[in-house]
């Protein structure tokens, strides 16, 4: 793979979130309502697509918990599956619920579904009383301490410099812009804001192509690589190529996510990846 510009993912490639959104992801759902889905669930939530948003994921696992009490019987492997096969995303996982149960099921579920609720709850058990209040401007229900202070980095300052030494480096994540300054600080990663997109700049989320298109065009690349922990960040690369045939794409899967190990690689290969690592750390070795 010889390419001009790297465009990096944030979760699960530069910092590992599993005790941080995807703690509060489940978390959430049980302060709400008692009850909740597993760890694994929410990757199996991620593979079926249209889940780049972790509140949006959080909706519809919520709404899965909601429907299992008011007769949904399916588990949570048949349910993400025909997600999956309703288009992916959190209106496919609504149209899956409004199918599967009668319409005084439904009225019970959509009533005590408080998407709002949710998110409030989420973002404190996330960000932490001190940061909900800057960077939510409101006053938090709830003494938190925040998971966003246990996301250990994944990438090497190594790594980093060698591909800020050789290729124009973008980034590319779900995160909202604030959420995004704190983990690339982090990491000591320093982006110019035209050379990212955050949550915050475009409405379509992944894998929809217009973010990393845009990057390239920015960056006047004729190739570019796309390295992302799930799914839809392989999906993004290839819908990037068939978008703007003009330029290369290739969509690499890190294995440091919700995807790993030789399952993980499988299911990124069978999605179009053109290059699995294990690591961040080895892509500079891939490209250089």
């Amino acid at each position: 793979m010889q390419v001009d510009a790297v465009v990096l993912d944030i979760d699960g490639v530069l910092v590992d979130v599993a005790d941080s959104y995807r703690r509060a992801i489940v978390e959430s759902i049980e302060h709400v309502y008692g009850d909740t889905v597993d760890r694994a669930a929410i990757q199996q939530f991620k593979d079926a697509g249209g889940f780049n948003n972790d509140w949006e994921l959080t909706y519809a696992a919520a709404l899965y918990v909601l429907a299992t009490q008011y007769g949904l019987d399916r588990d949570i492997e048949s349910f993400t599956d025909m997600i999956a096969a309703t288009g992916g995303g959190l209106d496919a996982a609504e149209t899956v619920v409004v199918n599967a149960v009668g319409p005084a099921e439904r009225e019970r579920i959509y009533d005590a579904w408080d998407t709002d609720r949710l998110r409030e709850v989420f973002q404190q058990l996330y960000l932490g009383s001190d940061l909900y209040r800057d960077l939510e401007g409101g006053e938090p229900d709830m003494d938190t301490e925040g998971s966003i202070n246990d996301e250990p980095k994944l990438v090497d300052p190594e790594a980093l410099a060698r591909l800020q030494r050789n290729f124009d480096v973008g980034v590319l994540t779900g995160r909202p812009a604030a959420e995004a300054d704190i983990a690339l600080d982090r990491v000591g990663l320093d982006v110019p804001e035209d050379h990212r997109f955050t949550m915050d700049d475009w409405d379509e989320g992944k894998p929809h192509p217009r973010a990393l298109t845009t990057l390239a065009e920015r960056f006047g690349a004729d190739a570019v690589a796309f390295a992302g922990d799930t799914l839809d960040d392989v999906r993004t690369a290839g819908n990037a190529a068939e978008a703007d045939p003009d330029r290369t794409y290739y969509g690499v899967g890190v294995l440091t996510g919700g995807l790993t190990g030789e399952s993980g690689r499988e299911k990124y290969e069978r999605a179009g990846a053109d290059l699995v690592i294990d690591s961040i750390n080895d892509l500079p070795g891939k490209l250089d």
